[in-house]
């Protein structure tokens, strides 16, 4: 009777370690973190084609790290050439042979300069002869608050975080559509569930992307 007592008085507090234990063990959606544990393993995706926009730093950098670490053949675009170049090269170091030098295009991009965007699809096509997977990474954050941020910002943002991987998407769709074949995603945020304070058009940039 005793003993009973003691389980129900400490099922609370297992029950909250439990959850505490669920949260630090997993940091994405739960449709993700199920995949990951019962999906097809990442090796799967040896010999795709993948291109990733926002490739010279941050995540879309690690991307392409882990991505070359499995023999995905990749293109890299950013605005800074030399820092491309320097994440392919830490690329080509760290990916156990499976790829070579010309598995690794470097295609310097500005996201918001959308009339260059079929060009850079031609441009991928030439190298690769196809695209499997479309990463479209490339944004900033933004900061301020309501009464000191200019228009011009709320529409670089909205240019860079929106209409930039929209453009590039519709560049690269109807050759997925020929194929029959392709995969796109799209580097979203929590600001896109939830606005954060001194953050309006980066979080409504995120809220249109949802």
């Amino acid at each position: 009777m005793c003993l009973g007592l003691v389980c129900i008085g400490l099922y609370p507090f297992l029950l909250f370690a439990l959850l505490i234990l669920f949260l630090c063990v997993y940091d994405a959606d739960i449709n993700v973190f199920v995949r990951s544990l019962w999906g097809k393993p990442i090796e799967s995706l040896s010999g795709k084609v993948v291109w990733i926009t926002g490739a010279s730093s941050g995540i879309g950098e690690h991307i392409a790290y882990q991505l070359a670490s499995v023999g995905c053949k990749l293109v890299l675009s950013a605005r800074r050439k030399e820092e491309l170049e320097r994440v392919k090269q830490t690329c080509l170091m760290t990916n156990r042979g499976t790829i070579s030098d010309d598995d690794i295009l470097v295609l310097p991009l500005d996201i918001v300069k959308f009339e260059s965007h079929k060009s850079a699809v031609k441009h991928v096509l030439d190298h690769f002869k196809k695209i499997d997977i479309l990463i479209n990474n490339a944004g900033r954050f933004q900061q301020a608050w309501w009464t000191d941020i200019d228009l011009d910002v709320d529409r670089h943002i909205f240019e860079l975080n929106v209409l930039g991987p929209v453009s590039l998407t519709q560049a690269v769709l109807p050759h997925m559509i020929e194929r029959k074949a392709g995969q796109i995603a799209v580097m979203s945020s929590l600001a896109g569930k939830a606005a954060a304070p001194g953050s309006r058009s980066y979080c409504g940039s995120k809220h249109a992307l949802h």
